[in-house]
């Protein structure tokens, strides 16, 4: 049983340890060929938006807007591929459920 406990214990520390390096991680997301860049933490958090001016026509707004939805779902894809990444190898130990972490993608 003891045993048991110091396996739980470590494994609790390495999610821990991996949550911490999730919020501290970004990634970027693009559309437009690289007009729209969007920068997101690992645990899904926006950090950045950067729009070149090539991509603002004030005539057409949508088209602008659509570009920057596409890079934010693009950052946050990233950012569910990583969060898979990283907390996948510790979803075995805890049967394979991470819903209830609170992480995006899960």
């Amino acid at each position: 049983m003891q045993q048991i406990l110091q396996q739980a214990q470590k494994m609790q520390q390495q999610l821990v340890a991996a949550q911490q390096e999730l919020a501290e991680a970004e990634v970027t997301g693009t559309s437009g060929g690289g007009l729209v860049t969007a920068t997101v933490t690992g645990s899904g958090e926006l950090k950045a938006l950067s729009i070149d001016p090539q991509a603002v026509d004030p005539d057409d707004t949508e088209t602008l807007a659509d570009l920057v939805v596409a890079a934010v779902r693009d950052a946050n894809a990233k950012a569910q591929k990583l969060a898979a990444d990283k907390m996948g190898p510790l979803a075995g130990g805890l049967g394979g459920d991470l819903s209830n972490l609170g992480l995006p993608g899960f």
